[in-house]
């Protein structure tokens, strides 16, 4: 067995003084015992409007996607430019040590002569 369903309705147009008034009336659909409407209507959607939105957060999200692989490519050239630099720096001193090493082995070996 299946109760009506009432629903308040306002009318802020209501020319009786700041109060709005209400009026109960009948559902327009028939709802099946137990079921409950959690939406607002507000938050109705058609398939399109759905397809839409299903579009805007892909494209949203792909945006957001290519602004994380360019900041993740320039931190990488960054990275990169920085190893080089150091490589640079670090041969530099292993020549440099390497030169030291030749000098003291003159100095500290005996000479033959």
């Amino acid at each position: 067995m299946q109760k009506p369903v009432m629903a308040v309705t306002g009318d802020e147009t209501a020319a009786t003084g700041d109060m709005p008034t209400y009026q109960i009336r009948a559902p327009t659909t028939a709802l099946p015992q137990g079921v409950v409407m959690a939406t607002s209507p507000g938050s109705l959607h058609s398939p399109q409007q759905l397809a839409e939105e299903a579009t805007r957060k892909r494209e949203l999200r792909l945006m957001k996607n290519r602004e994380a692989a360019k900041e993740c490519r320039r931190r990488k050239k960054e990275y990169v430019k920085c190893l080089e630099s150091r490589v640079a720096v670090l041969e530099v001193q292993n020549k440099k040590l390497i030169e030291e090493l030749e000098t003291l082995k003159d100095i500290c070996s005996p000479k033959t002569d």
